[in-house]
């Protein structure tokens, strides 16, 4: 898989709640197919599907221990993702900076130099 491929199938793989939740899960450490579906209003089979996809993006391995077939999370693509999202943060502070500079300007008053007329000033003018 190529490394643009990795981070498709990351993003793909993070884009769904459930698998954010398992994930969340496996960060407290590893877990059957039965304990990961436990929490979800969703069938064992449908759990099996969303660890399928993160074991595609090599978020999640199994392993055979026993009977068992534990599962295991693996943070090597998230921080694929997370280098990738970084590349962008110079863009975004620039641009806050920015928006920042524009609202300084928009909050000062005008005519700083000259009193505003009140309500009654203007009356008495007329």
């Amino acid at each position: 898989m190529t490394p643009s491929e990795r981070l498709d199938a990351t993003f793909i793989a993070l884009s769904d709640p459930t698998r954010r939740a398992i994930l969340a899960r496996l960060k407290d450490g590893d877990a059957t197919v039965n304990e990961l579906a436990a929490p979800f209003d969703i069938s064992q089979p449908a759990v099996s599907k969303h660890l399928k996809i993160l074991e595609r993006a090599g978020l999640v391995t199994r392993t055979n221990v026993g009977t068992s077939r534990p599962v295991t999370i693996e943070a090597g693509p998230m921080r694929e993702a997370a280098d990738w999202l970084e590349k962008y943060r110079d863009f975004w502070e620039k641009s806050y900076q920015r928006l920042d500079a524009l609202l300084e300007i928009l909050q000062t008053p005008l005519n700083t130099d000259k009193p505003a007329k009140t309500k009654k000033q203007r009356t008495d003018d007329a």
